[in-house]
């Protein structure tokens, strides 16, 4: 089933870019400057100070949230003339974050739009299990990957929380796993980024979100790891 969505979906795209340096892909251009600008400044701040510039997050904080670089300390510190106007400290729609943070620490976007939708479906989906004796609002009786459900956004009455791709533009499922707990699922994007870049995949792959975080300035926030499985990447329960 997935593999037959992922094919319907693919042939319209086929004809366009979905990355920063593409026409489709104007929300990844427009931080391209921020993120510059950034990375020189927290490139800079570690030769001098030996550290990042980073807000301490604790252990249960998921990887793509994790290291949110200190704007402000940037900013008082003269490693940037302004706070950009795209991030959430002056009023934007992003946190600025560093990922490869112990080898090559590069600056990325965590889209905070996704952030809010992922948030309010899980706040529909505790109502309904509250409701529902524990029961989940799934989307049929099979499963998205193991362990995984589609999210029902109908039967939550949460059609207006329906995610666009940060990447693609594109609708993206919601899954919800055996607690209850939402996640955003990447796999359409990342199956773009294979099929584009010709890639050959093993499937000794540790994490394909990996793939995204290098072919663009966004991190795919709100996620679980996927592997590559029976020619499909393949989202794994975080246990």
């Amino acid at each position: 089933m997935l593999r037959t969505l992922l094919l319907v979906m693919g042939v319209s795209l086929l004809s366009g870019c979905m990355y920063p340096g593409g026409k489709r892909q104007e929300q990844g251009i427009s931080y391209r400057e921020s993120v510059e600008r950034i990375q020189s400044a927290v490139d800079a701040f570690q030769k001098d100070k030996g550290i990042l510039p980073i807000i301490t997050a604790g252990e249960e904080v998921p990887r793509y949230e994790k290291f949110r670089i200190d704007l402000d300390k940037l900013n008082k510190q003269g490693y940037i003339d302004e706070i950009p106007a795209t991030a959430f400290e002056q009023g934007g729609s992003a946190y600025f974050l560093v990922i490869n943070e112990e080898i090559d620490p590069v600056v990325k976007v965590m889209d905070l739009v996704t952030v809010q939708k992922v948030n309010d479906v899980q706040r529909l989906v505790d109502q309904y299990g509250r409701t529902h004796s524990g029961q989940w609002p799934v989307l049929g009786d099979s499963e998205a990957y193991p362990g995984l459900h589609e999210v029902d956004l109908q039967k939550i009455r949460g059609e207006e929380y329906a995610l666009l791709s940060v990447y693609s533009r594109q609708p993206l499922p919601y899954l919800i796993d055996g607690e209850g707990r939402v996640y955003v699922d990447y796999a359409w994007d990342i199956m773009q980024v294979i099929d584009t870049s010709g890639k050959e995949m093993s499937g000794d792959e540790s994490d394909l979100r990996e793939l995204l975080t290098e072919q663009s300035h966004f991190v795919p926030v709100k996620s679980l790891p996927y592997v590559w499985k029976d020619g499909l990447p393949i989202a794994q329960v975080d246990n």
